[in-house]
């Protein structure tokens, strides 16, 4: 019985010490950094397709014209 009549004042006096600590978070700003995306298109085989097809575009206009 007297060993659990020390324990009792020993543990809160623990518990009083741990509750006497001071903690300190600290929080670091973030970086937020431009993101660069490229695109490529595909330009150039579009206006070759215009070019290759454009005979064929100027006949289908034709056709329309003498009806």
């Amino acid at each position: 019985m007297f060993k659990m009549r020390n324990t009792f004042p020993a543990v809160g006096i623990m518990l009083m010490l741990a509750g006497c600590t001071q903690h300190k978070v600290e929080v670091a700003p973030v970086e937020v950094k431009p993101i660069h995306i490229t695109i490529d298109s595909n330009v150039k085989v579009d206006k070759a397709l215009d070019d290759f097809f454009s005979d064929v575009d100027a006949a289908e206009e034709g056709v329309g014209v003498n009806e």
